[in-house]
């Protein structure tokens, strides 16, 4: 049998393999039970089959490295629980999709509906960064995002120009997502506020920049916030400064939807709503620390102002204030 050929770019997340091997049988087993069933054959014989697939969990998005090493068609009918967001690293793809067939590229990617069947035919060179994001999740964020009911399932076009304007975005987004898993940022262990907010943003981005079958709705949901509606955000983000707050929970404690609430703070306070939380967490770890009398540990500090992970705090704090938290000025 041949030797594998030499992986044609960084392999993602290698530090969480799920599956390594030659054997088709044992890779369709176990990546479908990280992604869904599936058929799996091997198509070409340029090259020996060689699977190479690493992921990281989070509570409802996962991200994933997936390799074939040879010319495979997948066929996953339909995906079911979940959206899947690929973004080519490397090679070609061929994909069909609700009535569609396209090449996805490293300039063009693709996301697959939950409720519609593809089929897959990748390239032996073909390595990718897989998106998968829990439906209901997706829902959820979308109706917090719109403020009302939805129509029914959520659709997405199928290409993802990865060149320019919103599809750049989104790359941006998921390889930002990676770079961050390889730094130790995100999905260690126990999930935290820091996770969990990655995952809400995702799931935002890509409702708010991939044209959907709801997109019309989204454009309608925009009104302008008024100031009592901001006043009352800015009072339950202070009041909840310790607690893993979502920007969901910011816009219900509000009575507004997310893409109302990040409109008014962007036009009036030039940034996001988390931005001014963290913000607001920072202002108020500093007072602790610069106390006079009994002042916390930065540890300390840092956990009763929301930040869960002491490095980043750090970052920001002398981001911020212009010198390291344990620094007296």
């Amino acid at each position: 049998m041949a030797a594998p050929e030499a992986l044609p770019t960084t392999e993602y997340f290698a530090q969480y393999p799920v599956v390594r091997t030659r054997d088709m049988d044992e890779a369709r087993h176990i990546v479908a039970r990280k992604l869904c069933d599936h058929k799996l054959e091997v198509t070409g014989r340029r090259s020996s089959l060689f699977v190479r697939h690493n992921a990281v969990s989070g509570r409802s998005v996962s991200v994933n490295y997936l390799h074939y090493g040879a010319d495979v068609t997948v066929d996953p009918g339909r995906l079911g629980s979940f959206y899947l967001f690929q973004v080519p690293l490397s090679g070609s793809a061929n994909i069909r999709h609700r009535g569609e067939e396209m090449t996805a590229t490293t300039n063009m990617g693709t996301i697959l509906n939950p409720d519609r069947g593809a089929l897959l035919h990748w390239g032996r060179d073909c390595s990718k960064l897989l998106l998968q994001v829990d439906r209901t999740q997706l829902e959820t964020v979308a109706r917090s995002i719109t403020g009302a009911p939805l129509p029914g399932p959520i659709r997405f076009e199928m290409k993802v120009d990865l060149t320019n304007g919103p599809g750049r975005q989104l790359k941006r987004l998921v390889m930002g997502c990676a770079q961050a898993v390889e730094n130790g940022d995100l999905f260690r262990g126990p999930l935290v506020a820091r996770d969990l907010r990655a995952e809400e943003d995702l799931a935002h981005a890509l409702l708010t920049l991939q044209p959907s079958n709801i997109s019309h709705i989204i454009e309608r949901s925009d009104r302008r916030a008024n100031p009592r509606e901001i006043r009352i955000a800015l009072e339950y983000m202070h009041a909840n400064l310790g607690e893993p707050i979502t920007l969901a929970d910011i816009a219900q404690a509000a009575r507004m939807n997310v893409r109302t609430l990040q409109k008014g703070f962007q036009r009036i306070y030039g940034q996001s709503p988390m931005q001014a939380l963290r913000n607001a967490r920072l202002d108020t770890a500093h007072y602790m620390l610069a106390a006079r009398s009994n002042p916390p540990s930065v540890s300390e500090a840092a956990f009763l102002c929301g930040f869960s992970h002491l490095g980043r705090f750090s970052y920001y704090y002398r981001e911020r204030f212009g010198h390291l938290p344990s620094e007296k000025r």
